[in-house]
């Protein structure tokens, strides 16, 4: 199957692949975004050795997998005891192993973290087989994956024993661009013009496991349906099945992705503590960082600097579609979203789901500003009193900030009096309150674009929902 999309991974791996000393690769990100299909197609599967740790599985379990696949890569039969017996065997069938012409020879150690199961002693063992052996062999390719990218971060990135600094390569996969999802459905025969891509990456994030479970010839509408609300819909249990995979104590990190899914501009740390109920000591700066590396949700800081707006926003579009409409509908309807669909309550979450888009693909909209080779800040703003509020700000190494709005909207956005008035008195508050003596330029990121009338000046710049898909 066609990699679709990933330019700057395959990139990545071709500089691997042409490297002439040993290499470890780490690839972390979300669960479901692609990252063992990315390494088996590009190799086309053409490892020493692969072999993938299994969930809620202990020692012995884990094992007797590995014994399994090193017979399947014709190691004679002699089974590991624990994982220092592990490393020397597998060290053994490489010894033996040639590798391709100019090649290298790879190893594929999938969902890593499930095989640290406790006092198991498998970190140092890797640790001495990479060490001892793998550093020295200038063909070896050492590549570990993971869908738990903070225990990765942790205890491998950031390690402060043996694995220190020894990565050379990391890789950090996200879910689709917009463009991306425009050629995954291409590549898979699906008819969507740009509009409904949209819609889909609001709903599934750009996921591609999600996206890969669409029907043709079925509309947008019709598949979330099926996948979501439908009887038997594979996604009715996806949420709690996220996060139970991916976390020993998982009910804390639900609780807080409910909490930030209830307050969508984000939450800082104190008010997080007030709504979860999980206290400030009890490895609450942990769970954030696990929710954050696994691409859940994001922290920013506001605009100003001030001390106490450093905030935490949920940023998974799956996440925030479930808590919001699948959450409390335990029965199975299968024309639930098509119907639902034009509402007040679907009208809320599209135009903040379209925010979260637009957040997502800052880059296309510097580049549509013309500000890629431009150094940036970006961030967001709350004015005192909680009375003006800016999702994204883009303060510009040129001497300009931009202020952007974000419209979702089937018609070109009219502005009219009122709300170019609104847009005015929140810039001149901007500048007021951060004192800034930049130039404060209003861009409109309008789905649709920006109809020209009498109040389209208040706007220096408009971004289409085309020019996200650059």
């Amino acid at each position: 199957m066609k990699i679709v999309g990933r330019k700057k991974e395959k990139r990545i791996l071709e500089g691997i692949l042409q490297s002439k000393r040993p290499e470890f690769l780490a690839v972390y990100g979300r669960r479901r975004v692609g990252k063992t299909f990315l390494i088996r197609e590009f190799f086309n599967d053409h490892f020493a050795f692969s072999f993938s740790g299994t969930a809620k599985g202990g020692m012995e379990a884990q094992l007797a997998y590995f014994n399994i696949a090193m017979k399947k890569y014709g190691a004679p039969p002699c089974e590991a005891k624990n994982w220092i017996e592990a490393f020397e065997l597998l060290e053994q069938l490489l010894e033996r192993t040639k590798a391709r012409e100019g090649g290298r020879r790879i190893v594929f150690i999938d969902e890593l973290p499930w095989l640290d199961t406790p006092r198991s002693g498998f970190l140092s063992a890797l640790d001495h087989f990479w060490n001892t052996w793998g550093a020295k062999q200038r063909d070896f390719l050492l590549v570990i994956c993971g869908s738990a990218s903070s225990w990765i971060i942790r205890k491998v990135l950031r390690d402060k024993g043996g694995l220190h600094g020894r990565v050379t390569r990391r890789m950090r996969l996200m879910p689709f661009t917009l463009a991306e999802c425009a050629e995954f459905f291409l590549e898979n025969g699906i008819d969507y013009d740009l509009r409904a891509i949209a819609d889909s990456a609001m709903v599934f994030g750009g996921i591609p496991y999600y996206l890969n479970m669409f029907a043709r010839g079925a509309s947008v509408p019709q598949n979330v349906d099926a996948l979501c609300f439908g009887e038997n819909a594979p996604l009715r249990e996806e949420f709690d099945e996220l996060y139970t995979s991916l976390f020993k104590h998982s009910d804390k990190h639900r609780r807080v992705v409910r909490a930030l899914a209830s307050k969508r501009k984000g939450l800082a740390r104190d008010e997080i503590i007030r709504h979860t109920g999980i206290p400030s000591g009890g490895g609450l700066t942990d769970l954030l960082e696990e929710l954050e590396e696994s691409g859940f949700i994001r922290s920013y800081v506001d605009f100003s600097g001030r001390e106490g707006l450093y905030l935490y926003q949920l940023v998974d579009a799956f996440s925030l579609f479930y808590l919001t409409f699948m959450d409390r509908r335990k029965r199975a309807d299968a024309h639930f979203w098509s119907n639902f669909r034009g509402g007040g309550a679907h009208g809320a979450w599209l135009g903040y789901s379209f925010e979260l888009l637009c957040l997502l693909h800052e880059g296309q909209i510097k580049e549509r500003l013309g500000i890629l080779g431009v150094s940036t800040e970006v961030s967001s703003w709350r004015g005192e009193g909680g009375k003006h509020q800016i999702d994204l700000v883009i303060d510009r190494a040129d001497g300009v900030i931009d202020l952007c709005e974000m419209k979702y909207t089937q018609e070109p956005y009219a502005l009219d009096k009122a709300y170019a008035e609104k847009l005015a008195a929140r810039r001149e508050a901007f500048i007021a309150q951060t004192k800034t003596r930049k130039a404060v330029h209003q861009v409109m990121v309008a789905a649709a674009g920006l109809k020209q009338n009498a109040y389209s000046h208040a706007v220096q710049f408009e971004v289409r929902l085309e020019d996200l898909f650059r």
